[in-house]
């Protein structure tokens, strides 16, 4: 089963390919641009790429533009892929912004000035959007920013809670990249890392109108006790809303989604039962804490194994979503990897089970793992390599525990992000008693 889930999770993230889902909607033809259904005749075309896949999503649309590029700004995470020229590239930080990302957001404000009426300014999103720009508004600094960044990213506020504040403390995000680029006329491709694909969401929101008010920023402070820095307070309490639906800087915009969770998850459903398990795809919505996560999908594996049902094994139970980690300890590890040893600890002693969960990104958390891949000996495994898993699960610290128990799965970066994917494959050949 441990190959199997590598085999399901190749096929998933193929489906996910930056490249590809690109090429699906962009073509030219006779100097005219075809985004979806959509068909433009522009002055000129420049593209701006942000994101984990803004490199691979900016290759090809260079690929298929051809000469009719006429200029292109692609911002990655570090050490992720560069595009080619005439792509301009710059490099910043991701979980947590740093110089870079402030030199990032910088060169973006500069990149959307120059722009003109008639030009088509194509946009690619991709996950880690938000982090990569540093966009804070005037009085909030770098290090108050990452102050605040690392308070929510501890605090178990779901992504779109997080945005929510990212939107209310810049000058990009929230739908205010169209401002900046008005007059031109703007077209955005999404590669989604969001449940439910909402383009509001996606990246914080860069090219949509922003459903979210200030007061929704300061509730999510106050629902998760978080104290922000000073300047941020202070800014919430101004009157500097984001542009609403309805907002004429949106009369020129059009969003296509491209790709998300649901198409890898799909994928993955494919494959498994190819591989001859029958699939049942749990949902693509599954957010809250990992440990949480991980008891329901215990409790299904139970109820396969007792009495087949919702599915007669061998059979596949995959989701998606994001979960999330409330940071009570000291330790090191991602929701993945904490999904993946609170499911080792549940399950532990059952056989015919085994369950992988990775970021699709390759990077769970602040950690170089994916994820983790265990079954019912990992948790005997981990306290052979002298660790504890109920103990890990407390401080936190599923990254050393998975790791003592060879459990860790990596992939090194993938150059897609569309959030979490879990597959738990249950064989034939056992019942829970």
């Amino acid at each position: 089963m441990r190959d199997e889930l590598g085999e399901i999770l190749d096929a998933a993230l193929a489906a996910a390919e930056p490249g590809r889902t690109v090429r699906r909607f962009l073509s030219v033809e006779d100097g005219r641009v075809r985004v979806g259904d959509e068909v433009f005749e522009p002055r000129s075309v420049f593209v701006l790429a942000v994101g984990k896949a803004a490199g691979p999503m900016a290759r090809s649309a260079g690929e298929i533009l051809g000469e009719a590029l006429s200029g292109g700004l692609c911002v990655i995470k570090t050490g992720s892929e560069e595009p080619p020229e005439p792509f301009e590239t710059v490099a910043a930080s991701h979980p947590e912004p740093d110089e870079r990302s402030v030199r990032a957001a910088e060169r973006v404000e500069e990149f959307l000035d120059g722009l003109e009426d008639g030009d088509l300014l194509l946009v690619l999103v991709s996950g880690g959007a938000s982090a990569l720009l540093a966009d804070a508004a005037p009085g909030i600094t770098l290090e108050d920013l990452k102050q605040l960044t690392g308070a929510l990213l501890r605090s178990g506020a779901a992504i779109g809670e997080i945005n929510t504040v990212r939107k209310h403390v810049s000058t990009l995000k929230g739908g205010n990249l169209v401002r900046r680029a008005a007059p031109a006329r703007v077209v955005t491709l999404l590669l989604s890392d969001v449940v439910g694909d909402e383009p509001s969401s996606i990246g914080s929101g860069l090219t949509a109108p922003d459903p979210t008010k200030l007061e929704d920023a300061r509730r999510v402070l106050q629902r998760y006790e978080i104290k922000a820095p000073q300047s941020v307070t202070d800014h919430l309490e101004k009157d500097h809303e984001t542009p609403k639906p309805g907002d004429a800087a949106f009369e020129k915009l059009t969003n296509v989604i491209v790709g998300g969770g649901h198409l890898t998850a799909t994928a993955a459903a494919e494959k498994a039962r190819e591989l001859g398990y029958e699939p049942l795809l749990l949902s693509t919505y599954v957010t809250g804490e990992a440990q949480g996560a991980a008891n329901l999908h215990a409790a299904i594996v139970k109820e396969v194994l007792e009495s087949g049902n919702p599915l007669v094994s061998p059979c596949a139970v995959i989701s998606g979503g994001e979960a999330t980690v409330v940071v009570r300890g000291e330790g090191m590890g991602g929701p993945n990897q904490e999904f993946a040893l609170a499911l080792a600890v549940e399950l532990e002693s059952v056989e015919g089970w085994a369950a992988l969960a990775v970021d699709t990104d390759g990077n769970d958390g602040p950690t170089d793992a994916a994820g983790g891949l265990v079954t019912g000996e990992t948790a005997a495994a981990i306290r052979e390599g002298g660790g504890d898993p109920v103990e890990a699960l407390a401080e936190n610290d599923a990254y050393h525990a998975l790791e003592a128990g060879n459990a860790l799965f990596s992939t090194g970066s993938t150059g897609t992000n569309v959030n979490d994917l879990r597959v738990v494959l249950v064989s034939s050949e056992t019942r829970l008693r």
